[in-house]
């Protein structure tokens, strides 16, 4: 068993409890790889984004996703790690390895025209080469990336002159991808992408050296079926942020909000088949979002401004969505509670039944 040392960069306390939690997680995989049953399963995991509200670094998430015997953790962002030194990267790849858990990281737009890029990094460039130091020093076989949002669509020259400066970015990494045997893998997020586009991406990029990061909630945003983009996009899926959704008709078109898993819409038992099907060795990774209902105003002709290309067949899949769907509420916190606190609580509580449920209907997870 390869364990962090104190020299690796980590905290000594945290370096001692982490230890002992790989000792313990490891003896109990050693007794249960004897027996049948979950190995066969779909990896499961979570994307760090899911609890949020606790404020974690990288370490304590590991230490989380440990005792709750996942096999996967996605950092879809660099601001979990407390430092992007090698030294402190490798420890963190030292403990997940020892807990049995694979690590995944994103650095999140890479598209120089998009509303939410961040020249924290510097240039486009500099936060690809970044990507791909990081990535490699915790062992990830990804980079995950992305153009942004659906204000993207709106920018100028439209989501066409956006994927045109992702493509140029991805394409301008392909030999250090190669180098370092891992995948940029594009993700549809906030309803920037659709399926259509996110093949024409993959085709101009380089399906060697570009894949997807696959968000069905996001898919819903951009009036999709969650299943056929499954469907259409598992050969190259590389990643995933997964979670449950619920959509629903009103005056202006559908109201959407993401759920915890077996609380929505999605078929579980068949959305794990599939992906056991086209992309078996791909964690799933739960990203729960919870309680923040989202307009979809398709019946406004404003919103198809920029979705000029898209036709009434090419949503038929997500109205039908819409009329089995019913409006869900929000949940506040009790008077008097403290906010934070609620947050935190409520965030874990939709990750651990998501969790429980994968387990029993998927199912899905690798450590019984």
């Amino acid at each position: 068993m390869t364990a962090c040392s104190p020299s690796s960069g980590l905290p000594r306390r945290e370096f001692i409890r982490l230890t002992a939690m790989a000792a313990a997680s490891s003896l109990a995989c050693s007794l249960r790889a004897a027996s049948p049953g979950a190995g066969g399963n779909v990896p499961l995991g979570m994307d760090a984004y899911s609890l949020r509200a606790y404020k974690w670094p990288a370490s304590r998430l590991i230490a989380y996703a440990a005792e709750q015997r996942l096999d996967a953790v996605l950092f879809n962002g660099l601001k979990a790690f407390e430092r992007l030194d090698d030294a402190y990267l490798t420890g963190l790849r030292q403990a997940a390895a020892s807990a049995g858990i694979r690590l995944y990281v994103g650095i999140g737009s890479v598209t120089p025209g998009s509303t939410t890029f961040l020249k924290d990094y510097g240039s486009v460039d500099d936060l690809l080469t970044l990507g791909v130091r990081v990535a490699t020093a915790l062992g990830s076989s990804v980079v995950n990336c992305r153009i942004g949002n659906l204000a993207d669509r709106s920018t100028p020259g439209g989501i066409e002159a956006r994927m045109a400066e992702l493509i140029h970015a991805l394409r301008s990494v392909r030999t250090r991808a190669q180098d370092a045997g891992l995948k940029f893998a594009v993700e549809n997020h906030a309803a920037d992408l659709r399926t259509e586009e996110m093949l024409q991406v993959i085709q101009a990029a380089g399906a060697d050296t570009t894949g997807v990061m696959l968000d069905p909630g996001n898919a819903l945003w951009a009036m999709e079926d969650p299943m056929r983009q499954l469907e259409q996009l598992g050969r190259y899926v590389a990643c995933t942020s997964i979670r449950d959704y619920m959509v629903w008709p009103t005056p202006e078109g559908a109201m959407f909000q993401w759920t915890a898993v077996g609380e929505g819409l999605m078929d579980v038992p068949a959305y794990v088949a599939t992906m056991a099907r086209l992309c078996p060795d791909v964690p799933l990774l739960l990203e729960t979002i919870s309680n923040s209902p989202r307009p979809i105003p398709y019946l406004q002709p404003d919103y198809w401004k920029v979705y000029p290309a898209v036709r009434a067949a090419d949503i038929v899949e997500f109205l039908a969505l819409c009329r089995r769907g019913h409006a869900i509420p929000t949940v506040q916190a009790p008077a008097g509670a403290d906010p934070e606190a609620f947050e935190q609580e409520y965030q874990r509580g939709e990750l651990e039944r998501s969790l429980a449920y994968l387990r029993a209907h998927g199912p899905a997870g690798r450590k019984s």
